[in-house]
């Protein structure tokens, strides 16, 4: 099994009275260190970095490391200026972190040359392995396929988070083989593992993860019945957790159990009454539940 396999979190930052709350963050990190998932996103999508200081980013990543007991932790970088990003990649080779997850530059919507350049320069600078990020639902550029290619040429460049909305891509760049293929967009982790990637980067995950890694093992040992029963009791809450803008959802799910305050930084809002409604519908019944799902 690859490195880059299995679910990992990409970890929200919980928030009280408007500060990080690094209380409730490491003893979430710690909480799912052995629920049998591969590792942990820092400051990723769903830790809201964007509207995180430096100073703030730098404290969210050292609880993670100090909490996550052994297991690796990739750590989110973008931005539109290549050269503050290589510089933040630059400084976190100084710390004990599995690798990067790069995106295209965001806004400024370059060329498939600049960003080829851009990340090429990630990986230049990095000396852990670099993770694509492709999510130009976010970004507003595609990671076009040729583009994806030709980074996979890179020897720092070892796998790619597919939240590109194409399921010919996503098939694509299996058949390729160079880089492991992890699932960004929830809903299709299934489909994806059946067809060959190597695990799932999964907000969803944060609840019932033991559920999730049960249902990937369960995968990669050919046990297709059983890993579906697994999947299809998730589904709705897959769909639930992304009913609203991500971590909306997940960090409502997450304060109806007690473990964060429903916070989040502006312009980010808290879900509406219908959503948490169904949350707390499809959460409460399966809380307390969480024993192993392989026959």
């Amino acid at each position: 099994m690859s490195f880059f396999s299995g679910i990992w979190i990409p970890l929200v930052t919980p928030f009280h009275a408007g500060r990080v709350d690094d209380s409730a963050l490491g003893a979430l990190v710690r909480r799912y260190a052995d629920t049998g998932i591969a590792g942990f996103v820092a400051l990723g999508t769903t830790g809201e970095p964007a509207t995180l200081s430096g100073h703030e980013q730098d404290k969210v990543l050292s609880t993670v490391l100090a909490a996550a007991d052994g297991l690796p932790v990739v750590v989110g970088v973008s931005g539109n200026d290549t050269a503050q990003v290589v510089a933040r990649v630059e400084a976190l080779n100084a710390l004990p972190i599995a690798g990067v997850l790069a995106s295209a530059p965001y806004y400024i919507k370059p060329s498939q040359a600049g960003v080829i350049g851009h990340i090429a320069a990630i990986a230049d600078a990095s000396r852990t392995p670099v993770v694509l990020y492709d999510i130009p639902a976010r970004t507003g550029v595609e990671l076009e396929l040729p583009a994806i290619l030709e980074l996979a040429a890179h020897e720092r460049i070892v796998a790619v988070k597919d939240c590109g909305g194409s399921p010919d891509k996503t098939r694509s760049l299996i058949l390729d083989g160079r880089l492991e293929v992890l699932c960004g967009d929830d809903i299709h982790m299934f489909s994806t593992l059946c067809e060959g990637g190597s695990g799932a980067i999964a907000a969803s995950a944060h609840l019932f993860p033991e559920r999730f890694a049960a249902m990937a093992r369960l995968l990669s040992e050919g046990r297709l019945v059983d890993a579906r029963t697994i999947w299809h009791a998730l589904v709705p809450f897959v769909r639930a957790a992304f009913a609203e803008p991500n971590p909306a959802p997940v960090k409502a799910a997450l304060a109806l159990q007690g473990l964060i305050r429903n916070e989040l930084r502006p312009p980010l809002t808290a879900v509406s009454k219908g959503v948490e409604s169904l949350l707390e519908k499809l959460v409460t019944p399966m809380q307390g539940t969480e024993t192993s799902h392989a026959p």
